[in-house]
């Protein structure tokens, strides 16, 4: 043992090993300094720990062998070993590093029922298929896919895709017909796909395609009906026929198409056929409200000014158009929801009151009228009860209206009736499969419930459905977070592209982490930067401090600043924490939301 200890000595790997060790812990304490402040994930420190353990062992090596030889200078060769150990770190870094860079940028609050990822974030969990997918498909179902403009000018794909849309509407009046929305149709513009791909996607065991040639005062139009499974054509038709006989030619394809399905319109309870047409016949009229149609699907504040004044065109050519006023009141809150500020949303509003009042007074059974009421007294005038009958008679006059049962699961929701919200919320994903937004919405009842595997799968439907956006992100890190997973939920989180959904997420899972450092900075940045539009989010993560004092301030503040995310509260596992706390009743009477829920707070 004698000898031992002396050979070591005379190696000195006794010193090596007390420096490299100094040395180790040094580096660790100042990137664990560093993680805390900027939120990093585990993961780093742990490769650099290994790192560390690894260049221990050849430290210990490189001694052992130079002592033999009576030196203490490292060669060239073993210099890039150690490199290669610095490099494993640094890549562990640039792996993460990305996630925490860019953080800053503004998104404009989400509205609520109405309305690029890098390389980095490309690696996700697998998709999980979502409960919807497990449904079977019904013989009497149908996706009109968006017919193809063939008239050679890019111009005129409003038209073709307004002639879609209202086969769209029209097949719906059919009972017990499944007829997919335009938002999931849309999707497979040009697609590669086979049929049996989109008809198992999209839920239907039939397909209508086809296109639309105009020129001049004639259209052409070639439609078919084909079998989705095996891409077989069990009914086609080209038609031609002038312009102004253009509502002739569509109830003709609807009516072929409906006898090739056995189907029959509804003749039983309250509903009503419902229609894009405008009541005077006037195609200049409707080829406005189809250019109004194509340009609010866009999406843009320049976009939603454009169809305003489509809109606006249309009921200038037939004043009584019950259907182009209530667009034009969607689009108004629309822009309240997502681009204005100050004054501007409330003259928005008044704006949108206007013309959803002039569409109810002209057409008191359109269900679209009934549709943006609802939405108006939702989120202009955050009552939340008062929107539930102008959304259960839309959903009377329109039951294969998707938006309409989408409307009714909020309503449900905010009502604290998570289960029948989750019930609607598939009613309208089987009608409209390929809505990402809807999948964020279902995601939260899942979670809601308890229910987070089946929460985390609709959450990555969503994320896979619509990559670019933000919400998707938040909403899994908020299923991670009520799961109490802290490293899946800063996972989560990380992804999102930067924004405010991606500082709400930050901040929610810190505050679930080990680091408290970082948990504080993140919660005060996101007060910092969005106290005016984010008071709900941020009550939310004092819940997740358990301190309630804070939760019922920034409540406070959430309902002073007109902050519609108060209708999630009924339902929300982290405010739950404390409904029995005096506080909770007394907030929930004063913003008019009930007491009781069948939703599960967490521990």
């Amino acid at each position: 043992m004698g000898e031992l200890w002396r050979r070591l000595k005379q190696r000195k790997l006794v010193q090596w090993a007390l420096a490299y060790a100094a040395f180790a812990f040094a580096l660790l304490q100042g990137v664990d300094m560093v993680a805390a402040k900027f939120g990093w994930p585990d993961a780093i420190e742990r490769g650099l720990i290994i790192a560390a353990c690894a260049g221990f062992f050849i430290t210990l090596l490189l001694a052992w062998y130079h002592g033999e030889r009576g030196t203490q200078k490292i060669t060239g060769v073993e210099l890039l070993i150690l490199a290669f150990l610095l490099v494993i770190g640094g890549a562990l870094i640039w792996r993460f590093g990305p996630a925490v860079a860019n953080r800053t940028g503004a998104l404009a609050t989400q509205p609520v029922p109405a309305g690029a990822t890098t390389a980095a974030m490309a690696v996700r969990p697998a998709i999980t298929p979502s409960p919807i997918a497990a449904q079977p498909i019904p013989a009497k179902s149908i996706a009109v896919l968006p017919l193809t403009n063939e008239s050679g000018d890019k111009d005129q794909q409003y038209f073709s895709d307004g002639l879609s849309e209202d086969l769209i509407t029209a097949l719906s009046q059919f009972s017990g017909l499944k007829v997919i929305s335009r938002d999931s149709s849309f999707r497979f513009r040009n697609s590669s796909d086979s049929s049996a791909a989109i008809g198992t996607k999209l839920g239907v065991a039939h397909l209508l395609e086809g296109s639309v040639r105009r020129a001049g005062r004639e259209v052409r139009i070639s439609v078919e009906l084909v079998n989705a499974a095996d891409g077989s054509a069990l009914w086609s038709q080209v038609y031609d026929r002038p312009y102004q006989d253009l509502f002739k030619l569509q109830d003709a394809i609807t009516k072929a198409v409906a006898a090739a399905l056995k189907t029959k319109l509804l003749n039983a309870g309250s509903a009503v056929a419902q229609s894009d047409r405008p009541p005077s016949g006037s195609l200049d009229a409707y080829n406005a409200y189809q250019q109004g149609q194509f340009d609010h699907q866009r999406g843009s504040e320049t976009a939603l000014r454009q169809a305003i004044a489509k809109y606006t065109e249309a009921t200038h050519l037939d004043p009584d158009y019950a259907v182009a006023y209530a667009r034009e009141a969607r689009v108004w809150m629309q822009l309240a929801g997502f681009y204005l500020g100050g004054a501007d949303i409330p003259d928005a509003y008044a704006k949108a009151r206007t013309l959803t009042n002039t569409a109810l007074r002209l057409d008191p059974d359109l269900a679209e009228a009934h549709l943006a009421n609802a939405a108006l007294i939702f989120n202009a005038d955050l009552d939340w009860s008062g929107a539930g009958p102008e959304i259960r008679r839309a959903v009377e006059l329109a039951p294969g209206n998707a938006e309409a049962l989408f409307s009714l699961a909020a309503g449900h929701a905010s009502s604290g009736h998570v289960e029948a919200a989750l019930g609607s919320i598939q009613q309208a994903l089987a009608k409209n499969p390929l809505n990402a937004f809807w999948h964020d919405w279902q995601a939260s009842f899942l979670g809601a419930l308890g229910r987070f595997n089946d929460a985390e799968a609709a959450a990555q439907q969503s994320i896979q459905l619509e990559p670019q956006q933000t919400l998707g992100y938040r909403v899994l890190t908020f299923v991670e977070v009520l799961r109490g997973d802290a490293t899946a939920a800063l996972s989560a989180a990380q992804q999102a592209p930067p924004g405010r959904n991606h500082d709400i997420a930050m901040a929610w899972a810190l505050q679930i982490g080990s680091k408290r450092a970082a948990a504080d900075s993140a919660l005060q940045s996101l007060i910092a930067k969005h106290a005016g539009d984010s008071s709900y989010q941020i009550a939310e993560a004092y819940a997740l401090r358990r301190d309630p004092d804070n939760v019922f301030k920034w409540l406070d503040q959430a309902w002073a600043n007109r902050d519609n995310g108060i209708q999630y509260l009924i339902y929300d596992p982290l405010v739950l924490r404390y409904q029995h706390d005096p506080r909770f009743a007394a907030f929930c009477k004063k913003v008019g939301l009930p007491t009781t829920t069948d939703a599960k707070a967490v521990p």
